[in-house]
């Protein structure tokens, strides 16, 4: 079984930063892709930045120059270094890694809980 579990969320205000961390445990032989999708309510997921095992990325145009999409490959570990945060950012965000729980088998995409990120004065 493959768990994400994400931490880092909170309040902050317009201007500042946060830094959101998710860790995959469990059954894991090889993680691929990794990345950040948020939500806010009545709007679809959108992905906000994503980073491969080779160490490419991409970024949602919205927070490029601001997010900073990193992984600790050692430790099955994405994280989000949130700059410059607006208003518009605050979102549900939520961790979603490609994950082969073993040789041979299949990758099959996984979600954490989401943590929620409020931008506020």
């Amino acid at each position: 079984q493959v768990q994400l579990a994400e931490s880092g969320g909170g309040l902050v205000q317009p201007g500042g930063s946060l830094r959101l961390s998710c860790a995959a445990s469990g059954s894991i032989f090889f993680i691929n892709e990794m990345a950040w999708y948020r939500q806010t309510p009545g709007k679809q997921r959108e992905l906000v930045a994503s980073i491969t095992n080779g160490g490419n990325i991409n970024y949602a145009d919205s927070v490029k120059g601001r997010f900073t999409i990193s992984r600790d490959n050692a430790k099955n570990t994405v994280y989000l270094q949130m700059n410059s945060l607006k208003p518009e950012d605050t979102a549900d965000y939520y961790c979603w890694a490609d994950i082969k729980a073993q040789i041979g088998a299949f990758a099959y995409g996984y979600w954490g809980q989401g943590t929620q990120v409020t931008v506020s004065s």
